[in-house]
């Protein structure tokens, strides 16, 4: 079996890893960290909770033991497609990294400028920054990325759904070629592979399981429910109240309005929750996975941004109150739970609108998802037999034995194959014009225009006709 001290760690970083209580490294791990001490090019992909974190954080620390940083030049940057995502690579350096005199730096949004301005002027060894906060700190001229001997681009494939590709390219280009590069993926789609492909050169692929598998130890069950809202809602609370094993749970849902909804849902049935999405500010945000971690609420309604590599190592229960349109994100939304060896369950709500979204999800995962109590053809049954009547365009339901207006008007008709023809087209014209209907409002009624419009017996009015306005009227002054 395989050690920490058999990856060529230095001291410093085993002794930090002894003290944390790690004694064996994952297969991520035992296969990312001696490329990595040899300066090579590393791409990694594991299913998320296997600890690719420590896989870039451990050997970086023992090769920045040599050197030290200048102002504005850090020496090595990580990438990370969200603010906690960021925050939890910064607690990783400052627990194994604890022997270590290193300058390490946060640059995300929802902090001020003049901060993190005082950290870059003292010289950063390690950069940890969102893409967007990143480019907003080069384009001031507070960064050098010259001096960048390592770059890690972590959740590459929740870079690509976020839009951050472009961005990272641009960050590409203002760090020396010959720089190392770590890439690490829950998954790897062909947008992905292609993406690793232009930034590493000849890398060590590490692949320690199947690309978008889920951990054997999470329990996955579907629950069949209604499309309205109400009927989601109502479904979610009886599967929590199943639960007797459940000691914290992370509710998932599509938007950043399903989130705000239900939150307030569950709260006026005095479920103790909170709520995560990224329109939050950061000290919300902060606070609030701080109170998750702690065990102060046990439900966490989040959207997507709470799916991607969070560690929080002890999650009972995920649930996603939303079936993910991309099949990916559910890879990700479940591995919140059973993470590190532990046993996690994961109930999803369908609906059977969403049929298609769960088809692509067992196409992904290769792998056949039960339903908990029923499957959706009652339900779809039940939705069949709802549908209301055929509405007619004025909002009154049509009869089933009512006949359409044209076969009404048809059947009052006369016949006119009995009427002879007529002598002309001018006399039969004349003949068959009816006689103008006597209308008793006023000349100037806008609703008499339409029909004079249609009609071409009228005179052609000159100037304002017979209608002149009073202003008009008044005699000019001498």
């Amino acid at each position: 079996m395989t050690s920490f001290s058999d990856l060529g760690l230095s001291p410093k970083v085993l002794s930090a890893v002894t003290e944390a209580g790690y004694s064996e490294p994952t297969p991520i791990q035992a296969g990312a960290i001696p490329p990595a001490l040899e300066r090579r090019d590393v791409c990694g992909i594991a299913q998320t909770g296997t600890g690719k974190t420590a896989s870039f954080v451990l050997p970086m620390l023992t090769l920045l033991e040599r050197g030290r940083a200048r102002a504005r030049m850090p020496r090595t940057l990580i990438l990370e497609p969200t603010r906690e995502l960021a925050a939890q690579v910064a607690e990783n350096f400052d627990k194994y990294g604890k022997n270590h005199k290193l300058n390490v730096a946060l640059l995300i949004g929802g902090v001020s400028f003049e901060e993190q301005n005082r950290k870059i002027e003292r010289g950063a060894d390690v950069l940890i920054c969102t893409p967007g906060r990143l480019l907003d700190h080069t384009e001031r001229g507070k960064l050098l990325m010259t001096g960048v001997e390592i770059l890690v681009i972590d959740e590459a494939d929740r870079m690509l759904d976020m839009g951050f590709i472009p961005d990272i390219e641009r960050i590409a280009k203002l760090i020396p070629f010959t720089r190392q590069t770590l890439f690490f993926s829950a998954t790897m789609p062909p947008e992905i592979q292609k993406l690793a492909d232009r930034f590493l050169q000849n890398p060590a692929r590490i692949e320690v399981a199947p690309p978008s598998s889920t951990a054997a130890t999470v329990e996955q069950k579907l629950v069949a429910t209604g499309g309205k809202d109400y009927e989601k809602r109502a479904a979610l609370r009886a599967i929590i109240d199943k639960q007797d094993d459940l000691k914290n749970a992370i509710i998932f849902c599509n938007r950043k309005k399903s989130v705000a909804d239900l939150l307030r849902s569950l709260q006026r049935h005095d479920y103790p929750c909170g709520a995560l999405h990224g329109d939050m500010d950061q000290h919300s945000r902060t606070t609030i996975l701080q109170n998750f971690r702690d065990g102060k609420l046990p439900l966490l309604v989040a959207s997507d941004v709470a799916a991607r590599g969070l560690d929080i190592p002890d999650v009972s229960h995920v649930f996603n109150y939303d079936v993910p349109i991309h099949a990916e994100d559910y890879v990700h939304r479940i591995g919140r739970t059973g993470r590190a060896g532990r046993k996690g369950a994961s109930f999803t709500l369908v609906a059977p609108k969403d049929a298609k979204f769960v088809d692509a999800i067992e196409k992904l995962i290769d792998r056949k998802i039960e339903y908990a109590d029923g499957d959706l053809s009652t339900i779809a049954a039940d939705d069949e037999g709802e549908k209301p009547a055929a509405r007619t365009r004025k909002g009154r339901s049509r009869k089933p034995d009512s006949k359409p207006v044209e076969e009404k008007a048809e059947a009052a008709r006369p016949a006119e194959a009995a009427k002879p023809a007529p002598a002309s087209k001018a006399a039969s014209s004349q003949a068959s014009r009816p006689a103008p209907p006597q209308d008793k409002r006023p000349a100037n009624d806008d609703r008499r225009r339409p029909r004079r419009r249609d009609r071409d017996d009228d005179h052609t009015p000159v100037g304002f006709g017979d209608e002149i306005p009073a202003f008009m009227l008044v005699a000019a002054k001498a």
